[in-house]
């Protein structure tokens, strides 16, 4: 990571407080952040990396001497959480996930939230009282700064209770305790050489006064893998003058070819359409906040093999894809807004996803759907019972599609894809298009799926549309009866 222009690595421990994992996660997975921390600390050193980054732990550091201990074992930063929130009320219930936390810290239900007591300064008396024994720590070291104890691991000794132990005193701790020479904390900025990038170099020079006046623009790169900035700045700026609206659809149309590299299109917000013909890097179209991306096969044989990395649309907010070949493993991980057509994805595909739509026309990799929460994917797999199959969760429905409105919906975005990328696969489906019920899987969370009716239902109900909203939450019936015809959810 160091060596990869890191400017920061941060050394998270198995203790810290996560309300929302499995029982089994927060019990049993992961190691002390001081076992960590020691050994990265030592091996920077040991590489003469150590002054090229910043070194950040966490995982319930609960006091002063928590924080000593974490900076003589190489943290210059620290992580607070847990504590925190205990300080703004929180009783760790386990419960972050249902919505019922008892205290109000973790819900959106307005009763529960009545009961919140946190108030901001409470959080800074707690912060203070950790500055004040950190700082007489130090005094009693004959230590002036914080950066004076980085890295002193000679400050630390073997505890008197590992000696005691039979157990402990197994544990060899000395080998974290080693000091080696080199400096201890970051003293050189890494140079990221953005100035040499492609976008400031090539696109946002171009591009610039096209963004300032609202004007359409045209233009055509070739781009390589060492890029990793293709339409990144550029985004930016343009969200920097426009804010979330962004400009028209269509504003800056970037067409770009060769081997991209990561982050192609990361972050693009609504106005800036980047069309690339060839393959591309992990990352593609990450943080997506409504702008549009394109991945076209080069030719008609790449249609069939990867030509988007992993993680691609991690994180998305909005806008559009269309991905002409199949993309990496866990696609669209946490997307919440963008409608995207792809020809296959690897593994752990829609991942946490809570909005927008997904329409795959190939076949999905294990672990798919995981924590999906909102949000609907279409899929078109070589075998619909084998998918249904090997990917049932009890917190999904896979059903047909029987509804206009959905079809319609498909059959625009595949014309979209068409018009865009000649997929094979999108004009074969389209050509059939009459069978569409047959071959399509609907995938779409169950209690995703039930509220959305239940909002429907209540528009109904309420001519405001934030009571209705706020009636749907707190209705707790577990389906919509007939006779209010549930919506269709699409």
């Amino acid at each position: 990571m160091a060596k990869a222009f890191a400017d920061k690595i941060v050394i998270s421990g198995y203790d810290g407080g996560t309300g929302a994992s499995p029982k089994t996660s927060i019990q049993h997975a992961g190691v002390p952040w001081e076992i960590g921390l020691a050994e990265t600390h030592q091996t920077l050193k040991l590489n003469d990396l150590r002054s090229r980054v910043k070194l950040e732990t966490d995982g319930k550091l609960l006091t002063g001497k928590d924080v000593a201990y974490a900076c003589a074992l190489g943290a210059e930063e620290f992580g607070f959480a847990t504590a925190p929130l205990v300080v703004l009320g929180c009783i760790m219930m386990r419960v972050c996930h249902k919505d019922t936390c008892p205290v109000g810290v973790a819900t959106q239900n307005k009763d529960l939230r009545a009961l919140y007591r946190g108030k901001a300064h409470h959080v800074v008396n707690f912060m203070h009282f950790i500055a004040q024994e950190l700082r007489e720590i130090l005094a009693s070291l004959g230590l002036k700064r914080v950066e004076d104890l980085v890295g002193r691991t000679d400050l630390l000794q073997r505890s008197s209770t590992l000696k005691a132990n039979s157990k402990a005193a197994s544990i060899d701790v000395e080998k974290l305790l080693c000091p080696f020479d080199g400096p201890n904390t970051k003293e050189i900025q890494q140079n990221h050489n953005l100035e040499h990038g492609f976008d400031l170099t090539n696109l946002y020079e171009i591009t610039k006064p096209y963004i300032a006046e609202g004007r359409r623009y045209t233009g055509s790169f070739t781009v390589n893998n060492e890029q990793r900035d293709v339409g990144v700045i550029t985004g930016s700026e343009i969200s920097k003058q426009y804010g979330e609206a962004g400009l028209p659809e269509n504003t800056i149309n970037v067409y770009t070819n060769g081997h991209a590299g990561q982050s192609l299109a990361a972050y693009a917000p609504k106005g800036l359409m980047i069309h690339h013909t060839g393959d591309a890097n992990d990352y593609v179209g990450k943080g997506l906040s409504g702008g549009t991306v394109i991945v076209k096969a080069p030719f008609e044989e790449r249609q069939n093999e990867i030509i988007a990395g992993n993680v691609s649309f991690y994180g998305a907010t909005g806008g559009k894809a269309f991905i002409n070949g199949s993309a990496g493993e866990r696609f669209c991980i946490r997307n919440s807004g963008v409608d995207v057509v792809v020809e296959g994805i690897g593994d752990h595909g829609l991942e946490y996803m809570t909005g927008g739509h997904v329409i795959n026309l190939g076949d999905v990799g294990k672990n798919f759907g995981q924590g999906m929460s909102g949000g609907i994917a279409y899929v078109i797999p070589s075998d619909v019972e084998a998918f249904v199959e090997n990917n049932q969760l009890d917190t999904l429905s896979f059903t047909k599609i029987k509804h206009q409105e959905e079809k319609a919906f498909i059959k625009q975005m595949l014309e979209e894809h068409v018009s865009h990328t000649n997929s094979t696969r999108a004009i074969h489906v389209l050509k059939h298009f009459d069978r569409i019920e047959d071959v399509v899987v609907k995938v779409i969370p169950k209690d995703y799926q039930l509220m959305m009716q239940k909002i429907h239902l209540h528009k109904s109900l309420h001519d405001n549309e934030d009571e209705a909203m706020l009636a749907a939450f707190y209705d707790d019936s577990k389906t919509i009866d007939a006779k209010h015809k549930p919506a269709v959810v699409y």
